[in-house]
């Protein structure tokens, strides 16, 4: 009896370990730190590396017409160039991207550069996020608000 508990005891930590190595592997390859656009800057030899989605605004947004080279500032707010991390892709980019636009950009920091990552670029599409008109219950014509 006690050679059959040191068996199943056993199997218990070698798939207990099996399966946390699985999981520790699994996702430390797709771990992204969501970041702001000042946090970045305010000490990036940290994020030197690592992967990266940075919110902020795109700015100075350039293509070269030859190729599908893009390069391009995010800073942290439209009117704010405060903070900026540069970028470069190479790739199609959504038909929001612009000057201005709200972005999420996934990829590496290398030196004071974002190399981003294939289709790494989301825009918000303004709008879809805009306030609709207030409603108004009653109109000129059928005597004004009831």
């Amino acid at each position: 009896m006690p050679s059959k508990a040191i068996k199943v005891l056993f199997t218990t930590v070698v798939l207990t370990a099996a399966f946390a190595g699985l999981m520790w592997t699994t996702m430390q390859g797709g771990t992204e730190y969501y970041k702001l656009v000042e946090e970045v800057m305010l000490e990036p030899e940290i994020w030197q590396g690592k992967r990266l989605q940075v919110h902020g605004y795109a700015a100075n947004v350039l293509r070269n017409p030859r190729s599908l080279d893009w390069r391009f500032d995010i800073q942290n707010s439209v009117e704010s160039t405060k903070h900026v991390v540069h970028a470069e892709y190479n790739g199609i980019v959504p038909d929001t991207f612009a000057n201005d636009a709200e972005v999420v950009i996934s990829g590496r920091l290398q030196g004071n550069t974002l190399i981003v990552d294939a289709n790494g670029i989301m825009a918000k599409c303004p709008s879809k996020y805009e306030a609709k008109p207030a409603f108004t219950t009653g109109s000129a014509s059928d005597g004004g608000d009831r």
